[in-house]
């Protein structure tokens, strides 16, 4: 059964007094609720999980997410592009030439670069971006990956003992994904970003693979896609929407910052899907959305609205202009169509 949806015992009202009184031993802060049920949860352990390495890989979970969160948070304002390929990347070669364009022009861009902090791949676009621009999100391995020069002294840089969370803090805060040709690693994080997005467990954002000028690493990748996941049904012909390939740097920023020209983020509020948007659409624009797609809408039809009481609440981007509707939670390949029209508009 799902534990959230399991029914909760009644509350022990001397644990909620005492966990109160520890939160105001350390002076309160943030979202003080939400803290308490984790420091209930962590007592929890006491009597639930007696495997020392269970209890050990929550530990450092939350020390590892909770000081990534921490080190991010002074830049949330800032895009940022997560930035894949293999570490073993020689300078020589055209992809590390393109990497470090690529970081060059994004930063240029106003966009800040999150790599894995090793060599290759990774160090190019922290040298096109510049210590400045770039974030380093590192792995502990036994071999190869120490962080690169350019990030290595910066306190944009944290180390991580998993992949899991290392991954999580990658897709939480990028608002693109660009992908160079790469080994294991390099097609674990592409196929995690679709997953996520194709599922509607990240926000939609530009996915980009950059092949070198002429190469046919992710073009193969592609007609394999084609002939044998789109061929045998078991993705949508609209899933192909989520990623886009190219062997030019300059288009694969063009695809990234066209994305944000006017769409911002989206968000649930209940069973309402909420786009918010720099420009509002026009009411013939409105018209022909619903008449577009009216295939991916249940319920409400897109109309424009007012910030939900919810976002007032959370103070969540108030000044943005919104449009909402029915979702049906299914073809986010069709909703990337959607947002691209809104950005032509």
């Amino acid at each position: 059964m799902n534990a959230d949806k399991k029914e909760k015992p009644p509350p022990d009202p001397e644990l909620q007094r005492r966990i109160q009184e520890l939160i105001r031993y350390k002076g309160g802060g943030y979202n003080e609720a939400i803290v308490a049920d984790i420091i209930e949860n962590a007592l929890k352990l006491l009597t639930d999980v007696a495997d020392r390495g269970d209890v050990r890989v929550i530990q450092i979970a939350n020390r590892e997410l909770r000081y990534a969160f921490r080190l991010f948070a002074p830049y949330a304002h800032v895009r940022k592009v997560a930035v894949f390929g293999s570490a073993r990347t020689a300078p020589h070669k055209p992809e590390y030439k393109q990497a470090v364009e690529f970081g060059r022009k994004i930063a240029a861009a106003g966009y800040m670069v999150i790599t894995g902090a090793g060599p290759g791949i990774m160090q190019a676009a922290h040298e096109g971006a510049g210590s400045e621009m770039s974030f380093g999100a590192n792995i502990r391995l036994p071999w190869e990956q120490n962080p690169n020069p350019v990030i290595r002294e910066d306190a944009k840089l944290v180390t991580f003992k998993y992949f899991f969370t290392r991954k999580l803090i990658f897709i939480r805060h990028a608002d693109a994904v660009v992908l160079f040709p790469g080994g294991f690693g390099t097609l674990d994080e592409g196929y995690e970003a679709l997953t996520l997005m194709q599922t509607g467990k990240s926000q939609l954002m530009p996915l980009v693979l950059i092949d070198r000028p002429g190469g046919t690493y992710w073009k193969t990748w592609d007609r394999h896609v084609r002939d044998h996941l789109l061929r045998d049904e078991l993705i949508s012909p609209e899933d192909l929407n989520l990623y886009q390939i190219t062997d030019n740097v300059d288009e694969a920023v063009r695809i990234i910052t066209r994305f944000y020209r006017n769409f911002h983020s989206t968000r649930f509020v209940k069973d309402l899907f909420v786009i918010r948007l720099k420009h509002p659409p026009s009411d013939t624009a409105l018209a022909a959305l619903n008449e577009d797609f009216a295939d991916i809408i249940t319920g409400p039809p897109i109309q424009r609205i007012p910030p939900t009481p919810e976002e007032q609440e959370d103070r969540d981007h108030l000044e943005l202009h919104r449009i909402a509707f029915g979702f049906n939670r299914r073809d986010y390949g069709r909703l990337r169509q959607m947002i691209d029209v809104l950005n032509s508009l």
